[in-house]
């Protein structure tokens, strides 16, 4: 999956926390026109900080007037109030010369990794909302549900990686994957207690929209783990954590979407405490009983 520039996308997941809560609680209420307009602003917020309503109208193909009425809609006054927001966010990280000569070169490709995915990993997990975390932990971890994971081709790995954590502390944990066929009937065939876990970044795998949007609709409760509150996942689901996802390279960085998955997984393991020590016991002990691990 080919990212925008790195530098594009670590300051864009920086800039604007407060706008970008915004954006999540009026996203339902958008017309396209404004949806694209608040793409833009997620996207390049150095655009917003520093350029006019033409300049903003421009990059997202729409008109000055819906610039004014997306900034109102988000409790703005107006576009000026908006580009306020976003230049206060700027400006906490924009730090000085003296503190930026002294980055790695660019062609120092493990300084620059480090620092991206560190970032990764701070802006991820800053962004996550502690009641959001604990409903999804409380519905995860009711045994009474089943536990669901969608996820698309490029993020199939930490899916797989979260699915093996769930099943060692809970039981009817299953990754839904297979050609349409397969993945409809699983869809039909749950329950409104169930859990889906839907993981994508930008560009979305078609199928998995559908299969989410399908989920969402039967009534199941459905999580979305994504790069954009205005993500096709985010629009249909009960719960959206946004991942941070920047790339030094041309692909995207799953570092943030696998660090949201172990805070989840930690959690629901904590909350389960009683149940999971006694799994883990039991596994412990058929593992020694068939010398299936070695320390050497």
């Amino acid at each position: 999956m080919v990212s925008r520039t790195a530098a594009d996308r670590s300051l864009s997941t920086l800039a604007v926390v407060e706008v970008t809560d915004r954006i999540g609680k009026a996203s339902a209420s958008l017309t396209p026109a404004e949806r694209r307009v608040a793409e833009v602003v997620l996207e390049r917020p150095q655009l917003v900080a520093f350029g006019t309503v033409a300049d903003l109208a421009e990059a997202a193909a729409s008109g000055a007037a819906t610039v004014v009425r997306l900034a109102s809609k988000l409790g703005f006054d107006g576009f000026t109030g908006l580009q306020a927001s976003v230049q206060e966010s700027l400006a906490d990280q924009l730090r000085p010369a003296a503190e930026r000569i002294r980055e790695p070169a660019a062609n120092d490709a493990i300084a620059a990794h480090l620092q991206l995915e560190l970032n990764n990993v701070h802006n991820t997990l800053h962004a996550v909302d502690s009641a959001a975390l604990a409903e999804v932990v409380g519905r995860i971890a009711d045994s009474t549900a089943r536990v669901f994971v969608l996820s698309g081709d490029a993020s199939a790995g930490v899916a797989r990686q979260m699915v093996n954590e769930l099943r060692a502390v809970r039981d009817h944990v299953e990754m839904i994957e297979g050609n349409e066929v397969a993945v409809r009937r699983a869809v039909a065939l749950m329950r409104r207690d169930d859990v889906v876990i839907a993981i994508d970044l930008r560009r979305y795998d078609r199928w998995l929209v559908a299969a989410a949007e399908a989920a969402a609709d039967g009534g199941v409760f459905l999580v979305a783990l994504t790069d954009s509150l205005l993500s096709p996942l985010a629009a249909c689901a009960a719960r959206t954590f946004t991942v941070a996802a920047a790339g030094a390279g041309p692909f995207d960085s799953h570092v943030g979407t696998l660090a949201l998955a172990n805070v989840l997984v930690a959690a629901v393991a904590t909350s389960t405490r009683q149940t999971t020590t006694e799994r883990f016991d039991r596994a412990e002990a058929a593992w020694q009983a068939g010398s299936a691990l070695t320390d050497r």
